[in-house]
């Protein structure tokens, strides 16, 4: 039986896809058939970073972790992805001076909306690398933790390599997919540090009919969800799960708990409706696609 809460998120979820506009995410400018570019054309050993802005609180540590990646031997170029169509042009033309002013690796990109899909388009004027890193502007991994998930997701080209992990479970009273932190196990990797092949951003936007027009929409309608989908976008291509490392030192600014070394659960995981609103995703995503790819490993601390 449906719960009273995921009843009433369902309804929003219908509400939304009957009377918001299809995401940007999948528009021709990204996703015409000769977008898509042949993978070995692309550099095997080098990371495209991309770092997902939208505070304007933040934007001094946002400017300082994209200053610390561009530093990196691993890293061709720093893609900042700002997605607040409010802020002021005044601002986005002192970040994108800053930023250059730090590196000419690193470049400030608007995205064409505030949809949380954008942050995976393909962007292929931009992005030459077989890698990306696509991360939040408020965390921090240690350059030798970096360098070595580069190392791990090398000799695993086709998963993704985290460094924050959750997973997905089954209430067996309500007969649900819920969205939890189990201690020993993990099926989802966050976008807080995910390392992935630049050819599932593709995927994610441009392919998939449908179906997966329809899990981009959910994302759209919540506000949420965008790291799930791509969970379930590789599991499902794959048939395997991500690879979860641990770090020496990880600082996620946006939780006063988490810091050297110690991985919390962050903020959003003390907030109840913050998970139901997950599992509800986990939900649609698994009647949209059909099946449940995803798949649970146990947990092994291997750090650089």
């Amino acid at each position: 039986m449906t719960s009273p809460t995921t009843t009433l998120i369902l309804a929003v979820l219908l509400f939304h896809f009957t009377s918001t506009p299809t995401s940007t995410s999948s528009d021709s400018n990204h996703c015409g058939p000769t977008k898509n570019r042949d993978p070995q054309n692309l550099q095997p050993n080098k990371i495209t970073v991309l770092i997902n802005g939208f505070s304007e609180t933040r934007i001094p540590i946002l400017q300082s972790i994209a200053a610390t990646y561009s530093l990196s031997p691993l890293v061709s170029s720093v893609l900042v992805l700002w997605g607040n169509p409010s802020t002021p042009p005044r601002v986005i033309d002192q970040l994108a001076l800053n930023l250059s002013f730090s590196s000419d690796s690193i470049s400030l990109h608007r995205n064409p909306s505030s949809s949380l899909n954008d942050r995976f388009l393909p962007r292929l004027n931009d992005i030459s690398t077989d890698a990306v890193l696509v991360c939040d502007d408020d965390v921090e991994v240690d350059g030798a933790s970096f360098e070595f998930a580069f190392r791990v997701w090398s000799a695993n080209r086709e998963r993704i390599v985290g460094v924050f992990a959750r997973s997905h479970d089954v209430d067996m009273n309500r007969k649900e997919w819920v969205y939890t932190v189990h201690p020993d196990r993990y099926s989802i990797v966050l976008t807080k540090f995910m390392l992935l092949k630049s050819e599932y951003l593709f995927r994610y936007s441009c392919e998939g009919g449908p179906r997966m027009a329809q899990m981009r929409k959910i994302v759209d309608s919540v506000r949420n969800c965008e790291d799930i989908l791509m969970n379930f976008v590789v599991a499902d291509s794959t048939n395997v799960g991500p690879i979860l490392v641990g770090a020496k030192r990880v600082r996620d600014y946006g939780d006063a708990r988490n810091d050297e070394g110690k991985i919390s659960l962050g903020l959003s995981g003390r907030k109840g409706e913050h998970r139901k609103n997950r599992g509800v995703c986990i939900t649609e995503f698994h009647r949209a696609l059909g099946r449940m790819p995803l798949r649970l490993f146990t947990k092994h601390k291997s750090v650089a």
